[in-house]
């Protein structure tokens, strides 16, 4: 059997890194040439700045590509049809069995859609999440995708639900967990190995004794100066109390520049960072604020208060089992939730079901199993 696994967004790479790595387990002698799986990484350079994606690839010990398309920036319409463009070419010369696409970016989306119209097949890990937001890209892009799929690897209960009302076949959709936990379990054990002053912000995080870690990126958040603003007054008040360190998102400095916001002393903004200098910072943080899907699950699975500066989640399962509190994006809700969680401190979490950093190996089973015999 031969797959591609396409990649295009930091998350992205997160995703399929355990994916690769349990493939790169087949050399065990029980596995035959017949359900051998051969695959190679489609990198569609949705982020092509380099701090963006290389130093991913770097920190998540991913091969390099085997094809890099090289798509760059643009609308929602110019970015997903040229990576379609770029990536019919690709599969054309290639005999595959299977695209394997990951979350709900633009590559998601866009790579189903040709390989289905090529008459391959489509598997898509972290099938069924729903915001239920049609304002919200991602929220078309997971719809789209699930429509077309023919395997849909799941990360919790709720997803199954939705699929289900949605009219996929039982027998395809696959409970298997969640691959961003397997990154998660399997980078804090490298960061246990690691000369930690070897990063950067190895001194800061030193000399802070309590901190806030932030991330912020989303267009609903960073494109409306008064929604941007809102979130900026809010922060600059939680930063008077407790220090916050922002890794600031190119999309987000250039925002700020563009409204001439300004931050406050307060808030230590820091270049993008790779996912082990990021994960160093965060899990010991007071909370986490963000507006990201994948962080309100790694801080799930760590016990790392969250606030999500979003009015909704497709990862309900964060709210209900978890760290995760919903505030939305207005300066007063964001304050009410910030104080509400110092008070309370730091919550009780469950890990989710099949949260246990084996999600990869049970998605490469499922698709071994599809092999022809």
């Amino acid at each position: 059997m031969k797959i591609f696994l396409v990649a295009g967004a930091r998350p992205n790479f997160m995703k399929i890194a355990p994916i690769v790595r349990a493939l790169k387990a087949q050399s065990d002698p029980q596995i035959t040439q017949i359900t051998r799986i051969e695959y190679k990484i489609v990198h569609t350079g949705q982020h092509y700045d380099y701090e963006m994606s290389q130093t991913f690839f770097d920190d998540l010990e991913l091969p390099k590509p085997d094809f890099f398309l090289e798509v760059g920036s643009g609308s929602h319409a110019i970015q997903t049809a040229k990576m379609m463009i770029a990536f019919e070419e690709v599969c054309l010369h290639e005999k595959l069995d299977i695209v394997v696409v990951v979350g709900d970016v633009n590559s998601t989306v866009a790579c189903s859609i040709v390989a289905k119209k090529l008459l391959i097949e489509v598997a898509h890990v972290e099938a069924g999440l729903r915001s239920f937001d049609l304002t919200m890209p991602e929220e078309i892009n997971r719809i789209v995708t699930d429509s077309i799929s023919d395997y849909f690897f799941v990360t919790e209960k709720s997803a199954i639900e939705n699929l289900s009302k949605e009219g996929r076949p039982k027998q395809r959709i696959h409970f298997v967990g969640n691959v961003m936990i397997d990154n998660l379990f399997y980078q804090l054990k490298r960061l246990e190995g690691e000369k930690l002053s070897q990063f950067p912000t190895y001194e800061l995080k030193k000399d802070l004794e309590k901190y806030i870690f932030l991330t912020l990126h989303r267009p609903s958040n960073v494109d409306s100066r008064e929604t941007l603003l809102g979130i900026v007054e809010a922060l600059k008040e939680i930063s008077t109390e407790i220090p916050v360190v922002f890794p600031i998102h190119p999309r987000t400095k250039k925002m700020l520049d563009a409204f001439s916001i300004q931050l406050n002393k307060g808030m230590t903004l820091l270049e993008p960072l790779g996912f082990m200098e990021s994960l160093f910072l965060w899990k010991d943080a007071v909370m986490v604020m963000t507006d990201s899907g994948g962080v309100q699950e790694e801080t799930t699975a760590l016990g790392v208060p969250c606030l999500t500066l979003r009015e909704n989640t497709e990862r309900p399962i964060t709210v209900e089992m978890g760290t995760n509190t919903l505030a939305g994006n207005k300066k007063e809700d964001i304050l009410t939730c910030f104080w509400q969680i110092i008070k309370n401190g730091k919550p009780g979490t469950t890990i989710p079901p099949k949260w246990d950093g084996k999600a990869a190996e049970r998605i490469v089973d499922v698709l071994r199993a599809k092999s022809p015999s």
